[in-house]
């Protein structure tokens, strides 16, 4: 048996092209969604990691060493999506939304570049304030 496609006319079974299409469509959809998610929370831990760690040494410039240190050892292993700006991000996703199952619940309607876009803009807190109400 070959692997050759069997050529078809253009007219046979539309309706099953149609139909498995829309569930390819689907299931692409789904897995970029998850995707988005996933790499939302894990920004959220990451965040939440490093300001633990921050706050232990409760000094300024220890926490900018830490950030330093963390991004070129990350940057080395996978690449410039952690950089020192990208860490200092996460920091502040995660003080801004310090509740887990908020940000989990968000994260499934708003991708991580909606966040970066939406937090400058409330800084005194409010973007919180709104999201607990939705």
């Amino acid at each position: 048996m070959s692997d050759k496609p069997v050529k078809q006319e253009s007219g046979e079974h539309p309706q099953l092209l149609a139909e498995i299409k829309a569930l390819i469509e689907e299931g692409r959809a789904q897995v970029a969604q998850t995707v988005n998610s996933t790499l939302t929370m894990l920004y959220w831990q990451i965040g939440r990691r490093i300001n633990e760690e921050i706050l232990k040494g409760a000094r300024a410039e220890y926490g900018k060493q830490i950030v330093a240190t963390l991004s070129g050892q990350l940057q080395q292993a996978y690449g410039k999506g952690f950089s020192r700006p990208a860490l200092n991000r996460m920091c502040l996703f995660n003080t801004t939304f310090p509740d887990f199952a908020i940000c989990a619940t968000l994260s499934d309607k708003l991708s991580w570049s909606h966040f970066i876009e939406l937090i400058p803009q409330w800084p005194d807190g409010t973007l919180l304030k709104v999201a607990c109400k939705t």
